[in-house]
C-alpha cells in the first residue's frame, strides 16, 4: 500500500494509535517506537558528554506534522516545540497545498563559508591579489585536514577575497568555500580556516586574527514554492486577504519581524527535533532577510492569472544529517528516520517547505478569524496543566474557560476548582 502523510483526525487519536501509525509509516522497529513512549531518553551520562556543567536534561513535546507532500513524496515531519497551534497549523496548511500538487523545494550545493580576517597590511588590495594567485596551494592545504571529505566529493572548493571598511581602517577578509556534504559543517570549515591561516600570513605579510565560519550561509540556499487553489483555503477573498497581509510585511520591518518569526516556528521546530544548531539557522535566516539593506519577509505571496495563490520562500539553511549531537542524541536519530531523509540537502528542502506552510497558515489565520481563536484553545490546555489539572481534567477545564472567554492562570484555577466540586 502506498504510504501517505494524509491522516485525517490524527490529532484526535490516542497517543498509542498515533505512535502505531508513525511506526508503520516510517518502518520503525519495536525498540525505536518504544523510545517515543519513554521519558528521560537522553540519559545524564550522554548529556554530560555533550555539553559542560550538566545537572539534568530538559524535555519538550515531540510531535509530527501530517499531510506534507514535498517533491511528490509524502512526509511525516517531526517537530519539537512548546508553542500551541504550530504543529496543527503546519498540518492544515500542508493539506491545502496538496490540492495544488504539494510543495516543490530545491536546495543548492552544501557550501559553507569560513572567514579569515587579515589585519596590519600595507595594501589589502595587493594582499588579496597575492592570495588569489596561490589559491590552489591554499585549497590543497585546507583539504589535507579532511581526506575523507575530499574522497566523497566534498572539501574546500574556492577562495574569495573581500576588502572591507571598518572603524579601524580597511581589512582583508578571505572566504574559504567548503562543500561539507551531509554535515552542518562548522567544525569542518573552522578546522580548514585554522590550517590555512599561517600560509595566509606568509603570503600577505599581515596578521591573521579571526578564523571562523559565517552563519550567513548564502551559498547554501533553499527555495520552496507552492500553488494553492482558492477553493482549498476559503475562496478568492481569502487569497486576496493573504496577499494583503504579506504586502504589510513586505513594507514594514515591524511586521516583517513577526512574519519571519512565524516561518521560523516551523523551521526551528524541525531543527530541534533533528538535532540541528537552531541559533545558526536563526542567525542566517534573519541576516538573509536584510540582504537588500532592509529587513524583509523571507516569503512572497502572489495571485496567478487563474486566481491561485502562489507562495515562495528563499533562505539559507545550514543543516546536517551526520555528526555532532545527531550521533549522540537518540531522539535526533529517530526523528531523521521518521522523516525519512538521509542527506542534508533533502532535510533542508523539507525544512523550507515547512516554513512556507507555517507562513501560509499564519497569514490565513491573521487575515480571517484572527490568530487567537485557535491559539487560545490550545493555550488554555497549558493553563489547565499549570493550574494542576490532571490529564483527565484538562478538557473539562478548557471547556469552562472557552465558555467564559477568559484565559488566565487564575481563571484556570477557578475552573479546576469547579470541575473538582462537581
Amino acid at each position: 500500500m502506498t504510504k501517505t502523510s494524509r491522516m485525517p483526525g490524527f490529532y484526535n487519536l490516542p497517543i498509542d494509535e498515533r505512535i502505531r501509525l508513525v511506526k508503520e509509516f516510517s518502518d520503525l522497529s519495536e525498540e525505536e517506537a518504544s523510545l517515543l513512549k519513554k521519558t528521560g531518553r537522553l540519559t545524564l551520562d550522554i548529556a554530560d558528554k555533550m555539553i559542560e556543567n550538566v545537572i539534568g536534561t530538559f524535555e519538550l513535546p515531540f510531535a509530527v506534522a501530517t499531510n506534507f507532500l514535498i517533491n511528490n513524496k509524502d512526509y511525516l515531519v517531526p517537530m519539537v516545540i512548546e508553542e500551541p497551534s504550530v504543529v496543527a497549523a503546519a498540518s492544515n496548511a500542508a493539506k491545502w497545498t496538496r490540492d495544488g500538487g504539494g510543495i516543490r523545494s530545491i536546495a543548492s550545493e552544501q557550501l559553507m563559508i569560513a572567514q579569515v580576517q587579515v589585519i596590519k597590511l600595507g595594501s589589502p588590495y595587493i594582499a588579496a591579489t597575492k592570495i588569489l594567485e596561490r589559491k590552489k596551494e591554499l585549497l590543497d592545504l585546507a583539504n589535507s585536514t579532511n581526506e575523507f571529505l575530499v574522497k566523497i566529493g566534498g572539501g574546500a572548493k574556492d577562495i574569495e577575497t573581500r576588502v572591507i571598511d571598518t572603524p579601524l581602517g580597511k581589512m582583508l577578509i578571505v572566504h574559504l568555500i567548503v562543500d561539507v556534504k551531509d554535515a552542518m559543517g562548522a567544525n569542518i570549515a573552522n578546522t580548514m580556516a585554522e590550517a590555512i591561516a599561517p600560509l595566509i600570513e606568509d603570503i600577505t605579510g599581515g596578521k591573521v586574527l579571526l578564523r571562523i565560519i559565517s552563519n550567513l550561509a548564502d551559498k547554501r540556499i533553499v527555495r520552496a514554492w507552492t500553488k494553492v487553489p482558492p477553493t482549498s483555503i476559503g475562496g478568492e477573498e481569502v487569497v486576496d486577504r493573504i496577499i494583503y497581509a504579506w504586502a504589510f510585511a513586505a513594507s514594514d520591518p515591524y511586521r516583517a519581524a513577526t512574519h519571519n518569526k512565524g516561518i521560523m516556528n516551523g523551521i526551528v521546530a524541525v531543527a530541534l527535533a533533528t538535532g540541528q544548531d537552531t541559533r545558526a539557522i536563526e542567525a542566517g535566516a534573519h541576516a538573509y532577510a536584510c540582504k537588500d539593506g532592509r529587513y524583509k519577509p523571507l516569503t512572497i505571496w502572489q495571485k496567478d492569472e487563474n486566481g491561485y495563490l502562489d507562495g515562495y520562500i528563499e533562505l539559507p539553511l545550514a543543516v546536517g544529517t551526520v555528526g555532532g549531537s545527531i550521533r549522540s542524541n537518540p531522539m535526533a536519530r529517530l526523528a531523521l528516520k521518521i522523516l525519512g531523509v538521509s542527506t542534508a540537502k533533502e532535510l533542508a528542502e523539507v525544512m523550507a517547505a515547512v516554513g512556507l506552510a507555517q507562513n501560509l497558515a499564519a497569514l490565513k489565520a491573521l487575515s480571517t478569524e484572527g490568530i487567537q481563536k485557535g491559539h487560545m484553545k490550545l493555550h488554555a490546555r497549558q493553563l489547565a496543566l499549570a493550574a494542576g489539572a490532571s490529564p483527565s481534567e484538562v478538557d473539562k477545564v478548557v471547556e469552562l474557560m472557552l465558555k467564559e472567554g477568559v484565559f488566565t492562570l487564575e481563571k484556570a484555577k477557578e475552573a479546576l476548582s469547579r470541575v473538582r466540586s462537581t
